[in-house]
C-alpha cells in the first residue's frame, strides 16, 4: 500500500519526516518496506525570469536570451523554444546541474554564442511528454526560488504492508489516524473539494 507523506501531514499536522512516521507505524500495525523519494530529480532547478530575449544573429529559429536566476548576475543563455517571452517565468538548469536523462549542462557556445545553462520544457524535467515550447511558471516568486516549491512536487512515498484485520488503514484517513496515536493529538478534518472548486495549478505549457 502507498502512502504519501504530504497527504499525511494534511491531516494530521506535523513537523516528521517520513522515515519518522514510517517508523511510527510500523511499531503498531504494518511493515515499513520501502520509502521513494519523489520530485528528487528536480532538486537543482531553479525558477528564472526572462529579462531580455532577441533573436540570435546566426539563426532563423534559436533566440539569445538574458536570464535572471536569483544569482544577481544576469546570464547569456541561448534557447530554441518558439514560446520564450521577455519577463516571463521558467525552469531554469544553471551549468553544473545534471538532467533527468543524465545530460550535464555546460557552459558552451551555440553558433558563436555563449549559453551559460537552459530554459527547461515539462519532459526535458521529466514531466511529460510535451515537447513544443518551455515551461511557462504562473508564479509570483522571486528568481533562483527551487522549483520543488512552485511545483508542489517534493513528497515520500512509504510502501505499507497492511494487515488484514486493520482495513481500517487501506485509507489516508486511517493511516493518519494511526499515526497521530504517536506523532500529534488529533486528526484534522477535511472537506475534498470536487474538481471544479480546486485551484488551477501553479503552471501550464504555453505552445
Amino acid at each position: 500500500m502507498i502512502v504519501s507523506h504530504e497527504w499525511l501531514k494534511q491531516f494530521v499536522p506535523h513537523t516528521l519526516s517520513a522515515q519518522e512516521i514510517g517508523d511510527a507505524l510500523s511499531r503498531h500495525c504494518v511493515t515499513l518496506d520501502n520509502i521513494e523519494s519523489l520530485g528528487a530529480h528536480l532538486s537543482a532547478f531553479v525558477v528564472a525570469q526572462v529579462v531580455e530575449a532577441g533573436r540570435h544573429p546566426n539563426s532563423d529559429h534559436l533566440w539569445v536570451t538574458k536570464v535572471d536566476d536569483g544569482s544577481g548576475t544576469l546570464l547569456d543563455v541561448v534557447c530554441g523554444a518558439p514560446n520564450v517571452v521577455a519577463g516571463h517565468k521558467y525552469p531554469f538548469a544553471r551549468t553544473g546541474t545534471v538532467m533527468p536523462n543524465g545530460l550535464k549542462i555546460e557552459k558552451r557556445k551555440i553558433r558563436g554564442e555563449t549559453s551559460n545553462g537552459m530554459l527547461c520544457s515539462a519532459r526535458e524535467l521529466g514531466l511529460g511528454d510535451e515537447h513544443d515550447g518551455i515551461l511557462a511558471l504562473e508564479t509570483a516568486v522571486p528568481p533562483g526560488t527551487p522549483i520543488l516549491e512552485v511545483l508542489q512536487a517534493a513528497d515520500a512515498q512509504l510502501d505499507l504492508d497492511v494487515l488484514p484485520n486493520r482495513p481500517d488503514l487501506l485509507s489516508h484517513v486511517g493511516r493518519a489516524s494511526e499515526s497521530s496515536r504517536s506523532t500529534a493529538p488529533s486528526v484534522r478534518s477535511m472537506r475534498v473539494p470536487c474538481a471544479s472548486a480546486m485551484a488551477p495549478h501553479p503552471w501550464r505549457s504555453r505552445g
